[in-house]
C-alpha cells in the first residue's frame, strides 16, 4: 500500500496510507493529521484543508476548479502550488507524494 506524507510548518512529518478514490482531506482526517480541520466536510467551502503540494507532484493532482481558486484566494499563505485537499482525489500513482501544511492551520 502506498503512502502520502504531510509535513507541518515546523517540519513534523505525518505519513498516511493511500486509499484510492478518497480525497486527500479524507485520508488526512481519517489518520489524525493535525492541521487539516475540514470544517466544511469537503464541500470546497472553507479553506481549512489547505495544503501546499510539493512541486514534484503538482502535475499529478489535477487542475483547480474556479470554486477552489476562489476559496484559495481567501486563505493566508497561498502559494502557486496551493490546493484544497478536499479537491484532490487520491490514486495509486500518488504513492510517495508530499504536501506541506501552512502555519496558520496549526
Amino acid at each position: 500500500m502506498g503512502k502520502v506524507t504531510f509535513i507541518s510548518h515546523d517540519g513534523e512529518s505525518h505519513e498516511a496510507p493511500i486509499e484510492e478514490g478518497q480525497s486527500l482531506m479524507q485520508i488526512a482526517t481519517s489518520n489524525g493529521v493535525p492541521g487539516i480541520d475540514a470544517d466544511c466536510g469537503g464541500e470546497c467551502a472553507c479553506g481549512t484543508c489547505h495544503v501546499i503540494v510539493d512541486s514534484d507532484w503538482v502535475s499529478q493532482v489535477g487542475k483547480k476548479s474556479e470554486d477552489e481558486e476562489e476559496m484559495l484566494d481567501l486563505t493566508p499563505e497561498r502559494q502557486p502550488n496551493s490546493r484544497l485537499s478536499c479537491q484532490i482525489k487520491v490514486s495509486a500513482e500518488m504513492d510517495g507524494m508530499t504536501v506541506h501544511l501552512p502555519e496558520f492551520q496549526m
